[in-house]
């Protein structure tokens, strides 16, 4: 007897791709961080406590991939780079600030 998928193992792999996307340690931080405006790479690396280089270019070469920030390299020597968000990751900002309110609420 052949299985059928149901709809139900699409809806996790959809939120699978989701958490891939933004379930990052460092993802989320920076998300909320370039909600201020666009920033340069140090700005942003100074505004995340705890974030090393290596991770910081790490997490924002997905979310560039994946349509989440917009990277703008101005040809300048040395080399300026602005990040932004992009509108799909302004469309994140409602959903990470439910997180945080939640957390402040049931974590202490």
């Amino acid at each position: 007897m052949k299985k059928i998928k149901s709809n139900k193992s699409e809806n996790n792999c959809s939120l699978k791709e989701v958490l891939d996307i933004i379930g990052g340690k460092w993802a989320m931080p920076i998300i909320y961080t370039l909600s201020k405006g666009t920033m340069r790479f140090k700005e942003l690396e100074r505004s995340i406590e705890g974030i090393n280089t290596r991770m910081l270019v790490k997490e924002l070469k997905n979310m560039e991939a994946n349509e989440i920030i917009h990277r703008n390299v101005f040809a300048t020597v040395p080399p300026t780079v602005e990040y932004s968000l992009t509108q799909k990751g302004e469309s994140l900002l409602p959903s990470i600030h439910s997180l945080h309110k939640w957390g402040q609420e049931f974590i202490s």
